[in-house]
């Protein structure tokens, strides 16, 4: 069996050393080091889900393999290159992916919106799809699914082993390499998706486009890019221009793509990018424009950002119909020559599509849970774009939901972000929304459980998070005109709670702040198996006006990783 181990936590750490002294190091993201048997039986029938998951994060985190592709930026063919042979490692082949009928979306902003709305689309014609996505928000087999569900844990430990065997056994003979931890969920994705007979492929990228790993896709039935923006600078660049270009980079000759509507500089490299590969590019109508005999069409995702994803996904499963059911009959969609970047036309959405747009889930996204007087407003944003979406978004629904109130609404925040992310802009963002409290907490599940190795993360000490958190309060106090708070301690003795303003809170762990801001009000969260820590009595009295309030209502945003810790604790079937 894989057997979670103590950690080894930096001297000096009087946090570190409280956690350590309780036994509560197996549980917590992020430490400084983490050790974990790394000798494993790949062959041996029995290994468990767990087992497997703690195998897999032996394989890096998204963070180091960030840091891989960075270092491989200079020579970005090497990628690819060391995927097909991965790829040829765990017994598959490029030519094999051909019989997938991918459709493949990137994008910055609103590429995981679409493809849900897409494979919705398709399974609810009836065929048997696959969909591959990240990150994952609370089990690392929602990246995934048949037929819109994660694979099983059975199931995912089955082809878990199946790879991760053939990969393990043939390291010797390369120089002891693994895939990171992405790529090889791609390539047991695409194995899960051979082996199940799927119909149809949904691929999310996961970084960019050109040198992703999901680009060793020859021949994509149709390709798709979301709204673009600009994120992970240091590895697809600094300007709309040069992201565009990496995204263009899953153009294929002949293949049909689709974009929704670009600022201008992005624009011309896409159609730049077509012309290089010969690919049909086409702009997609606003969603307005489809003619649909139910009048506007409702869509399963808030948001009005997610019409143009909609509109996106349209495209994308009419082209895909189009070949799988009209394979000799030619359509606009096809023709080369003069189409970069033109408006394709808009067409009467089937009622099978129309209910698919109306039936599309996708958990953290715009997403509002209820549970008797707090209300949950949970969206990943983390971007600027996107935060500015969520804004909009919370501003529009948090009001609906006041206005049938009984009574005084507490709004609270809680956030986080990670990775080169600017805090402080995203931060002042959300100064409008006017919240009485602002809570910070890095995305740590919980201070006290049992391992959960599918949220845990390897690269960021606990220090390191918290010292985040404060820079983040530090930037909400500068946006609300409070002033600096320079010189306040990390690292406190009598209590787990950091304290500073009236208004602001950073906890060590997501459970310890939902407890704090929701005061016993939830009953999930006020289960007896999910202890309370300790708080000082001055920290409890600052809750007076929530427990007053008739209704707590709470944004949580900044970090899809922040998003899945929460849900983890409010959806407790999620967990399952």
């Amino acid at each position: 069996m894989m057997v979670c181990m103590s950690s080894v936590w930096q001297r000096g750490s009087v946090f570190a050393r409280r956690l350590r002294k309780q036994d509560w190091a197996c549980s917590l993201a992020g430490l400084s080091h983490r050790y974990y048997s790394t000798k494993t039986a790949p062959q041996i029938p029995g290994m468990e889900y767990q087992d497997a998951i703690c195998t897999l994060n032996t394989l890096q985190t998204n963070a180091s393999s960030l840091e891989q592709v960075r270092r491989e930026r200079s020579h970005p063919q090497l990628q690819l290159q060391a995927m097909r042979g991965f790829l040829e490692r765990a017994g598959l082949t490029v030519e094999e992916l051909d019989h997938l009928n991918i459709i493949h979306v990137t994008g910055t902003k609103g590429k995981g919106s679409t493809c849900a709305f897409t494979e919705q689309i398709l399974r609810s014609y009836g065929f048997r799809t696959g969909f591959y996505s990240s990150p994952h928000l609370v089990q690392v087999r929602e990246r995934i699914r048949i037929n819109g569900q994660p694979i099983g844990k059975e199931l995912f430990t089955k082809y878990f082993w199946h790879v991760y065997g053939r990969l393990d056994e043939t390291k010797d003979a390369h120089g002891g390499t693994m895939p990171a931890y992405f790529r090889f969920l791609t390539i047991l994705a695409f194995h899960v998706f051979l082996q199940e007979k799927v119909d149809l492929a949904v691929i999310e990228v996961g970084i960019g486009g050109a040198y992703d790993c999901t680009n060793i896709i020859r021949r994509p039935w149709v390709c798709g890019i979301s709204s673009l923006g600009i994120d992970h600078t240091q590895i697809l660049g600094d300007t709309i221009e040069k992201i565009a270009w990496q995204k263009g980079g899953i153009f294929k000759p002949g293949v049909p793509a689709f974009t929704v509507k670009q600022p201008e500089d992005a624009m011309v490299m896409l159609r730049s990018r077509a012309d290089e590969t010969s690919c049909p590019l086409w702009a997609c109508p606003e969603l307005e424009d489809y003619q649909a005999d139910c009048g506007p069409l409702h869509l399963g995702l808030a948001g009005q950002h997610q019409r143009s994803n909609a509109s996106l996904a349209l495209q994308l499963s009419h082209t895909w119909l189009q070949k799988r059911c009209l394979p000799d009959k030619s359509f606009p969609s096809t023709s080369v020559e003069n189409t970069a970047g033109r408006q394709v036309a808009s067409f009467k959405p089937s009622p099978i599509m129309i209910k698919g747009l109306a039936d599309t889930e996708w958990p953290g996204r715009n997403q509002t849970l209820k549970h008797g007087a707090v209300t949950y407003f949970l969206d990943g944003a983390h971007t600027m774009r996107s935060m500015q979406a969520c804004v909009h978004w919370f501003r529009e629904t948090a009001a609906q939901h006041e206005r049938n109130s009984s009574g005084p609404v507490a709004r609270v925040l809680l956030f986080n972000a990670t990775g080169e992310r600017d805090s402080a802009v995203l931060l002042k963002l959300l100064v409008p929304c006017h919240f009485d409290f602002a809570v910070f907490c890095p995305n740590i599940t919980e201070a006290i459980a049992s391992c959960n190795a599918d949220q845990q993360n390897f690269n960021v000490s606990v220090e390191n998070m918290l010292t985040r958190c404060l820079d983040n309060e530090r930037s909400w106090h500068l946006h609300n005109g409070m002033g600096n708070t320079k010189g306040t301690r990390l690292l406190i003795e009598d209590s787990l709670v950091l304290e500073k303003k009236a208004d602001t809170l950073v906890f060590p762990c997501i459970l310890s702040a939902l407890q704090w801001i929701t005061q016993g009000r939830d009953s999930v969260l006020a289960d007896s198996a999910k202890r309370d820590l300790p708080v000082k009595p001055s920290v409890i009295a600052k809750a007076a006006p929530l427990r007053d309030a008739a209704e707590i209502h709470i944004l949580i945003t900044g970090s899809l990783h922040l998003v899945g810790g929460v849900l983890k604790h409010l959806d407790t079937a999620s967990s399952k």
